[in-house]
């Protein structure tokens, strides 16, 4: 457990409400990222989801940051909730280019997020299998229970792919360990992006973590929509620190 690196990060950094709790009051919007990075060693880009990412883009926040500072990047929509899978592969391969390119030693994983739609189906996990590419870090994030399986697992396993543990309205909570890497999101419970966890479920949260006897781990706070999120990562960062 000494050896248990820790990456402690959020999934959004400018929510207004962290002005006066967080941010300094007189720092000006366009330096909060800087700041954030003074206090934290990993943020999970979510902005990927939304719009396919540039090179030159990633190199920005590349350039940016500190030298040991790591991003992990979210898979495009138009992958995994559009296309779902399905004829796809060149905006995959795209895709790990541009982050492979853009973030270079930063890049951390790459997150897979399914669909609450998205239920377990054979086929849908070979199509999830065969889309990932094992040099990297892949993370795949369920949002329907049905995928919480054994054999579900076992295929992630030899795959060198990472169940994402989630803290999420109506999901199973508990944190497992599949591989060495774990990750982690805590997106607000029972109110999505907006509920604060207490400082029990925080301590537990990393008990939890460091039983599991995880070489690395990757915990990101998505309940960011309020001071939640900030409040939480601070929280946890604090224990690892004592």
């Amino acid at each position: 457990m000494e050896n248990l690196k820790f990456h402690i990060g959020c999934s959004a950094y400018a929510t207004p409400a962290w002005k006066n709790l967080f941010y300094p009051k007189d720092l000006p919007k366009s330096k909060w990222f800087d700041y954030y990075c003074q206090h934290f060693n990993t943020y999970e880009f979510n902005g990927s989801f939304y719009r396919f990412p540039t090179v030159k883009n990633l190199l920005t926040w590349h350039d940016k940051t500190p030298a040991d500072f790591q991003f992990s990047i979210k898979i495009p929509k138009i992958i995994t909730h559009i296309k779902k899978l399905q004829d796809c592969e060149k905006e995959i391969a795209e895709f790990y280019a541009v982050a492979k390119e853009g973030l270079r030693d930063k890049l951390a994983c790459v997150l897979w997020q399914l669909p609450p739609s998205f239920s377990y189906r054979e086929e849908r996990l070979k199509s999830l299998i065969q889309g990932t590419d094992t040099d990297f870090k892949n993370v795949v994030e369920f949002r329907h229970e049905s995928w919480w399986r054994e054999d579900v697992i076992d295929l992630l396993n030899e795959n060198h792919i990472t169940f994402c543990n989630v803290n999420y309205p109506k999901l199973p909570s508990e944190i497992h360990k599949n591989l060495p890497i774990g990750y982690v999101r805590m997106h607000g419970n029972p109110e999505l992006f907006y509920s604060e966890y207490s400082q029990n479920q925080i301590e537990k949260l990393y008990l939890d973590v460091q039983n599991l006897e995880f070489q690395e781990v990757y915990v990101y706070f998505n309940n960011t929509a309020s001071t939640a999120g900030i409040i939480n990562a601070l929280q946890f960062k604090k224990l690892i620190e004592k």
